[in-house]
C-alpha cells in the first residue's frame, strides 16, 4: 500500500493484541513480528489505479467462488508472524470464509508503488508473502508511468518476473487466468509530464 510506514509501538505485541488494538482504531496499521506501523494516506493515482484494477478483477472472477479485496482487509503471513494490508488480492479458497477480519490462502497479492514503500514492497513484505503456499503471483504496479512487474512461482518454487510496459498492449495475470489492457488499468490516472517519458 502507498504507505508511510511509521512505528507506532515501542512494545513487541502478540497478534491478538494487534487485531485488538486494530479493531478500534481510526488508522490502519500493519504488523511484522511484533512491530506495529502506522499507515499514511495515498496519492489520487495510487488509489484510482488500485480501483480500476479491483473493478476489473471482480468482474472477471464473478461467478468463480473467489473474492477480491481492496486495502482494508488484511492478509495474515502466520510463517512470519506479520499482517499487512495489499492494495488488492484475491483468493478463492473456502477457508478464508471462515475469518472476517483477515484472509490466510491469497492466490494473487498487488501492491501499488509509491516512493516512501517501494523498498519495503520489494523487499521485506515480498520476502513475507513468499511464506504463503497459496499464493502464485505477486505484482507490483508503477504510477509514475505505465508498467507491471509480474512475479511467478514456478513449479520448482523459484520466483520468476515478467515485466509489461504499454508496448505489450496487454498485462497477464496467469493465476486467474485474466489479461487486462493498460489503457483500463490507468484510466484517468493523470501522470506527471516528466513521468511520461520514463516509460
Amino acid at each position: 500500500m502507498a504507505t508511510a510506514m511509521i512505528a507506532s509501538s515501542d512494545l513487541p505485541l502478540t497478534p491478538e493484541e494487534y487485531l485488538h488494538l486494530e479493531s478500534t482504531s481510526q488508522i490502519k496499521h500493519e504488523y511484522l513480528n511484533g512491530d506495529v506501523y502506522a499507515m499514511a494516506g495515498a496519492s489520487d493515482g495510487h488509489v484510482t489505479v488500485a480501483g480500476n484494477l479491483f473493478a476489473l478483477l471482480r468482474s472477471h472472477v464473478r461467478g468463480r467462488g473467489c473474492r477480491v479485496y481492496m486495502s482494508d482487509m488484511k492478509v495474515r503471513v502466520a510463517q512470519r508472524n506479520s499482517f499487512f494490508y495489499p492494495d488488492v488480492f484475491v483468493t478463492c479458497e473456502p477457508r478464508d470464509s471462515q475469518t472476517t477480519h483477515y484472509k490466510r490462502f491469497p492466490l494473487l497479492i498487488v501492491e501499488v508503488l509509491s516512493p516512501s514503500t517501494e523498498a519495503f514492497d520489494r523487499g521485506e513484505k515480498f520476502a513475507a508473502y513468499q511464506r504463503l503456499d497459496s499464493l502464485q503471483e505477486y505484482v507490483l504496479i508503477n504510477t509514475h508511468k505505465e508498467r507491471v512487474e509480474t512475479f511467478r512461482r514456478g513449479d520448482n518454487g523459484v520466483w520468476m518476473l515478467q515485466n509489461y510496459t504499454p508496448i505489450d498492449g496487454m498485462f497477464e495475470l496467469n493465476s486467474l487466468q485474466f489479461q487486462g489492457s493498460f489503457e483500463a488499468l490507468y484510466e484517468d490516472v493523470v501522470f506527471d509530464a516528466d513521468s511520461s517519458a520514463l516509460i
